[in-house]
């Protein structure tokens, strides 16, 4: 299975909430992203599914050693899993780390948005400012503590991955065509579109770059008093 093929499976296990599958992604060398599957892994291991105690250890300690930003907080949610440690104080939102991304690195100018703290859903800019033209959001609804505004922070912190990612390059004719594309104005774009023409390095590139987002939008929540309550399409039971 490519990295691509595993991520895939990965976002489709976390949704469906098949916490086996979870548990089974998240053993290996080269696990799916930490940051997409680690509360399903936390809910597997309350769960008692088999091996997701010492999936859960092993992958504290690989949080611990690579110390991104957000893998302090998701340990922590291991550990409280696992018994080993105290719960994070932190209000449970159902959110989706993706999208929360999606607007905390968005365009600085017109990005930026909010939390709706009780669905977890995340609004951003442009569709609170559709509701309210509609009259399905009034300001006053705004202005309540059900509601946890994000202002973009912009995307100097995707750049820095791909200047990070970089470093793991290992073909020098690849690495030196990646470096050019970081210079100048469009440079997300053409490092795209050189990682596209390297299968081997796409997958390995959308594990990274998603890990380290979600990651972001981990410690933002945590800052700010809340952490991502595990949420998932649970399936129909056979008849």
């Amino acid at each position: 299975m490519t990295e691509q093929d595993q991520l895939r499976r990965a976002r489709s296990a976390v949704a469906r909430g098949d916490l086996e599958d979870v548990v089974e992604l998240a053993l290996g060398d080269s696990p799916a992203s930490l940051h997409l599957i680690g509360d399903g892994l936390a809910a597997a291991v309350r769960a008692a599914v088999p091996g997701a105690g010492e999936t859960a250890r092993a992958c504290r300690e690989r949080l611990e050693t690579r110390g991104w930003t957000g893998d302090d907080e998701l340990r922590q949610v291991l550990e409280a899993a696992e018994g080993v440690g105290a719960t994070p104080l932190l209000r449970p939102v159902p959110v989706d780390l993706d999208e929360l991304s999606d607007v905390l690195e968005g365009d600085p100018v017109h990005g930026g948005g909010a939390v709706e703290l009780a669905t977890g859903a995340v609004w951003p800019r442009s569709a609170i400012d559709d509701a309210m033209e509609e009259g399905e959001l009034e300001e006053d609804d705004l202005d309540s503590d059900a509601w946890l505004w994000v202002q973009c922070e912009g995307s100097r912190d995707g750049f820095r991955d791909m200047q990070l990612f970089l470093e793991s390059v290992r073909a020098p004719d690849v690495a030196r065509r990646l470096e050019r594309a970081l210079h100048g104005r469009g440079a997300f774009r053409r490092f795209r579109d050189v990682i596209w023409e390297h299968e081997d390095l796409l997958g390995d590139w959308l594990t990274f770059a998603d890990d380290r987002r979600r990651g972001r939008a981990r410690r933002w929540l945590a800052v700010h008093g809340c952490a991502p309550a595990y949420r998932a399409v649970h399936r129909a039971q056979d008849p």
